[in-house]
């Protein structure tokens, strides 16, 4: 007896998975880098170095016509900007010079380990009084009566 399964993907197997990050790398610039990114960065690029995360980053062989050369990130996984460490961040946008493989920054004793950004998430942010914590919101104890446009006319 045949048994006929519902809802399977067309192409299944050991090649499935291979087929799929293929597309993904095709189409989805969110997952990473699309392939026409990564030929334009091997083609003009030169590796500079890696951060703790697994983010690698490039900077153009010959300056572009602004006169520097253009710094990229190519992102491990979803490509979010927050995950850019500090110190990458400042070689990325040519505040400083030297990139962390050369000369790394100190970390200063305030500074704190990277959070994710969580906007959008359930993880997300919400202070007191907030609707989306299901808090109500204290009322006003002041002397403050709002102005309405009759009571401005009467004076």
């Amino acid at each position: 007896m045949v048994r006929r399964r519902r809802n399977r993907l067309a192409f299944q197997g050991p090649d499935s998975t291979r087929m799929i990050q293929l597309l993904q790398r095709l189409f989805t610039w969110w997952n990473g880098a699309t392939l026409g990114a990564l030929w334009d960065v091997w083609r003009r690029g030169a590796f500079v170095g890696a951060d703790e995360q697994g983010n690698r980053y490039y900077e153009e062989r010959r300056a572009s016509l602004e006169g520097r050369k253009r710094r990229y990130v190519i992102y491990a996984g979803l490509a979010e900007a927050s995950r850019v460490p500090p110190n990458w961040h400042g070689w990325l946008h040519h505040t400083i010079a030297d990139p962390p493989t050369v000369t790394p920054l100190k970390r200063q004793k305030w500074e704190q380990d990277h959070q994710p950004n969580w906007t959008g998430t359930l993880r997300a942010y919400r202070p007191k009084g907030s609707l989306a914590r299901g808090g109500v919101r204290a009322a006003a104890a002041s002397d403050y009566q709002a102005w309405t446009p009759d009571e401005g006319a009467q004076k």
